[in-house]
């Protein structure tokens, strides 16, 4: 299995793992309050959305990518 096969098949996963889960969340600390040995944390959830053409571009240019390897051979 070459290279180019393997980045349009990570494509294609990737892309389909954008459209089935919309995005992916992220935690973020940080230390708000530090009084010698007594510290608090504040902890964040961020949610990154991912667009829908975002996904569906990544499905195209991996069956692309596959295609194209495919012809070649």
């Amino acid at each position: 299995m070459n290279a180019a096969r393997i980045v349009g098949i990570g494509l294609l996963v990737c892309g389909g793992l954008s459209l089935a889960y919309g995005g992916f969340t992220y935690t973020k600390s940080e230390t708000d309050v530090d009084l010698g040995i007594v510290s608090f944390q504040v902890q964040e959830r961020e949610r990154v959305n991912l667009p829908i053409w975002f996904g569906v571009g990544l499905l195209v240019v991996g069956g692309g990518i596959l295609v194209a390897v495919g012809r070649k051979a």
